[in-house]
C-alpha cells in the first residue's frame, strides 16, 4: 500500500469486504448491505454463509424500521473461500476476525499484496492495540482501528484511530465513510488498552461487581439501578454534559462547586475487584437466580428491539432539534 495522500480513496465507496463471519462481522455485513454496498464476505468456516445470511435476515426488519435500508438489498452479498478474493476490488475492508494477534497478522500478510492503492482497512478489534496489529503489515499506512460497539448495525458508535504510521487523511476518510452509513465516530488520539467506550463500561462494571461482592445490592438490583436510572440519561447525553445540566444556570462550574466533596468521597471509596473464580461464580449465580427462562437469542432480540426504538427516538429528536 502506497503512503501517497493522493491515492487515498475519499470518493464513493461501493464495494466493501467484510472479513470474519462471527457476531460482529455479521452485524457489520447487515449494515453495509442496508447502506446499498456490495459486500464480499470471507470466513473459513463452511457454515459461515448460512449463519451470515440468517443474521442479515434477522437484522433486516429493524434496519428497515430505522430507515437505514432504503437503498440496500440483502442479496448484494457474495461469499469467498479466500480472503484475497474477498478484498480484490474492494474500496473498504472491515476486518472482524478473532482477536488473536498471530491470526490477524497472517490475514494481513495474505491480503496486503492484492489490496487496491486507495483501499482502507479497518479492524474491529477491541482488545488488541493498533500498534500490535500494525506489526502484521509491511506498510500500515492505510490500516486503522475502526472499533464498533455491539451490535454494529444498531449502535452508532465507531472508535477510529490512526497513529504516526498512518497516512494523512486516512482517519478522516474512514470517519466520513462510517458517518455516510449512519455511524457516529470519535477519534482516539492516544493508544490505551480497551480504547474509550470499553474502558468506560469496564469502570462501571468494576464498581457494579464491587457493590455485589460487598453485599450492597444483588446482581438484579445493580443491573436495575443502571437500566432504570442513569442508563436512560446516558442514552441521551454523556456524563459531563449531564452534570453540566445538573446545577441549573450555573452549569458544570456550579455543579463542581456544589458536589466536589461528595464525588471525591465516592471516588475514594470505589472498589477494585478482579474477575477471580469466586467473583465469577457469584455473578453467574446472581444472574441465574433472577433470569427469566429465555434463550440468549430471545434476549438478544429484546435488546435489539429496545435499542432500535431508542436509536429511532434519538434520531428524530436530533432532526427536530436541527442537529443533523
Amino acid at each position: 500500500m502506497s503512503t501517497s495522500d493522493a491515492d487515498i480513496g475519499t470518493g464513493s465507496i461501493e464495494r466493501v469486504a467484510s472479513l470474519g463471519g462471527g457476531v460482529i462481522g455479521q452485524s457489520w455485513t447487515a449494515l453495509f448491505l442496508a447502506a446499498g454496498k456490495k459486500v464480499s464476505v470471507f470466513d473459513p468456516d463452511p457454515s459461515a454463509p448460512e449463519r451470515v445470511r440468517a443474521a442479515v435476515a434477522e437484522a433486516w426488519p429493524i434496519l428497515e424500521q430505522l430507515g437505514l435500508a432504503e437503498n440496500g438489498s440483502p442479496d448484494n452479498i457474495t461469499f469467498c473461500a479466500d480472503a484475497r478474493e474477498a478484498v480484490d476490488g474492494a474500496d473498504f475492508v472491515q476486518e472482524s476476525v478473532p482477536e488473536q494477534v498471530a491470526l490477524k497478522h497472517e490475514l494481513y500478510g495474505l491480503i496486503e499484496p492484492v489490496l487496491g492503492s486507495g483501499t482502507i482497512v479497518a479492524s474491529s478489534a477491541s482488545g488488541l492495540t493498533l500498534t500490535e496489529m500494525q506489526a502484521g503489515w509491511r506498510d500500515p499506512s492505510r490500516f486503522i482501528l475502526g472499533h464498533p460497539f455491539n451490535p454494529p448495525h444498531l449502535i452508532p458508535l465507531v472508535e477510529v484511530m490512526g497513529n504516526d504510521r498512518t497516512a494523512a487523511g486516512v482517519v478522516d476518510a474512514a470517519s466520513r465513510f462510517y458517518e455516510s452509513i449512519g455511524k457516529v465516530t470519535i477519534e482516539i488520539k492516544r493508544e490505551v488498552p480497551g480504547h474509550v467506550a470499553n474502558r468506560l463500561q469496564a469502570a462501571l462494571w468494576r464498581e457494579a461487581i464491587h457493590l455485589i461482592n460487598e453485599g450492597v445490592a444483588s446482581v438484579e438490583d445493580v443491573d436495575k439501578a443502571v437500566s432504570a436510572g442513569p442508563g436512560l440519561r446516558w442514552a441521551a447525553m454523556g456524563p459531563t454534559q449531564l452534570f453540566h445540566l445538573g446545577a441549573g444556570d450555573g452549569g458544570l462550574s456550579a455543579f463542581c462547586d456544589r458536589y466536589t466533596e461528595s464525588f471525591n468521597r465516592w471516588f475514594d471509596d470505589l472498589g477494585t475487584p478482579h474477575l477471580d473464580a469466586a467473583t465469577v461464580s457469584r455473578l453467574v449465580a446472581g444472574l441465574s437466580a433472577n433470569e427469566e427462562p429465555h434463550s440468549i437469542e430471545e434476549l438478544a432480540r429484546r435488546r435489539d428491539a429496545l435499542i432500535a426504538r431508542m436509536v429511532a427516538l434519538k434520531a428524530s429528536q436530533e432532526v427536530l432539534g436541527g442537529t443533523r
